[in-house]
C-alpha cells in the first residue's frame, strides 16, 4: 500500500495535459483570515473568471461522457477511471467517474467504494463527494475527488474540529449541539481498515449507509433519491456526512472542500462578510437550522 503509482502518473499526465491545452490550472491568491478558528480555514481568491461550468447559469455538456483521454489517469475496475480535474487548484487533483452514466444525486453504490478503495490503498489524502447541485457539485455525472497526500501531511485546515467530533461519545452530541447547526448537521465516525480491498469496499459502504441512516438522509432501498443533499469527507482515520440546505451564500459556492477549510472566492464573493464574520459562520448558512430539516434534493 502507498506506492503512490496514481499520484506519480497524475502528476506526469498533469504536465503533459497542460503543455498541450487539455488543463487548465486555476489562477489564485491566498487571503490571511483573522478571528476565531480562522487557522481553521485557507481562503484563496480566484484571479480570473470561473470556468463556464462551474457557473450557475445555463446548462452543460457532460464533460464525462465521454471524458478527455487527455485527462486520464488509469482505468479502474470494470465501471470506474481515473481523471485529472481539468481546472485544479491544487496539482494532482482527481477525479473517480464512472464510465457509464451514474447520477451525483443517487446513493453511492458498493461498486463505487470498491474502486475507490483500489486508488486509496496505492494513492491516499482526502476524498470528498458532492451530493448534487445544492451540495457544491458541477456535474451530475457521478465522481468522487481525491486530493493526494504524503504520510505526516496535514490532511485538511479543519481537521482538529473533525478530531473533536470523534471525541464525543457515541449517542451524545454535547451541549453545544444545541446552538449549533454546524455540529447538528454532521456525523463522522471511525474508518475501519482492512486487507482485502474488496471486503473493505463493502465495509465502507455500510458505514456510508450507517452514516446515512443517522443523518436523515433515509435508506437507500427506502428513499430514492437521499433525502436530502449532503457532502461527504473521507481520509483513512475517518468519514464524515454533512447535511445540506443551500449551495451558495454571500456570492461563495460552498462543497465538501468548504468544511474541510478550503474556501475559494470570486468576484461575485463578499470578502468583508467572511472577513468580518468568519468560516464557521458562513458553512452555518448552508446547513439546514434545525436537525428535523428535510428540504429535497434537487
Amino acid at each position: 500500500m502507498g506506492e503512490k503509482q496514481f499520484w506519480s502518473k497524475a502528476l506526469e499526465r498533469s504536465e503533459q495535459a497542460q503543455n498541450c491545452g487539455a488543463l487548465i490550472p486555476l489562477s489564485t491568491s491566498t487571503i490571511e483570515l483573522s478571528g476565531p478558528r480562522a487557522e481553521q480555514f485557507e481562503l484563496r481568491q480566484l484571479n480570473a473568471a470561473l470556468p463556464k461550468h462551474h457557473r450557475p447559469e445555463g446548462p452543460n455538456p457532460n464533460p464525462f461522457l465521454p471524458w478527455d483521454s487527455q485527462l486520464e489517469v488509469e482505468r479502474i475496475r470494470n465501471n470506474h477511471v481515473l481523471i485529472l480535474n481539468k481546472y485544479p487548484v491544487e496539482r494532482g487533483h482527481m477525479l473517480l467517474i464512472t464510465q457509464d452514466w451514474a447520477s451525483q444525486v443517487h446513493w453511492l453504490q458498493p461498486d463505487d467504494w470498491r474502486a475507490l478503495v483500489l486508488v486509496d490503498n496505492d494513492s491516499t489524502g482526502l476524498w470528498f463527494f458532492n451530493s448534487g447541485p445544492r451540495a457544491g457539485a458541477s456535474q451530475p455525472h457521478r465522481h468522487l475527488q481525491l486530493l493526494p497526500r504524503h504520510p505526516g501531511e496535514r490532511i485538511c485546515p479543519r481537521l482538529s474540529w473533525f478530531k473533536e467530533r470523534l471525541l464525543v461519545p457515541k449517542g451524545s452530541t454535547g451541549d453545544r449541539s444545541i446552538f449549533d447547526p454546524l455540529i447538528n448537521s454532521c456525523v463522522i465516525a471511525e474508518r475501519p481498515l482492512t486487507s482485502n480491498p474488496d471486503d473493505e469496499g463493502i465495509i465502507l459502504h455500510d458505514l456510508y449507509r450507517s452514516l446515512a441512516s443517522q443523518l436523515g438522509l433515509g435508506d437507500r432501498f427506502t428513499q430514492q433519491p437521499p433525502a436530502v443533499p449532503y457532502n461527504l469527507l473521507l481520509t483513512r482515520s475517518w468519514m464524515a456526512l454533512i447535511r445540506r440546505s443551500r449551495d451558495r451564500v454571500k456570492g461563495f459556492s460552498v462543497n465538501a472542500l468548504g468544511f474541510a477549510g478550503y474556501l475559494l472566492a470570486t468576484q461575485r464573493s463578499e470578502l468583508a462578510w467572511l472577513k468580518s464574520h468568519g468560516g464557521e459562520q458562513l458553512l452555518r448558512q448552508v446547513v439546514p437550522n434545525c436537525s428535523g430539516s428535510t428540504d429535497a434534493v434537487s
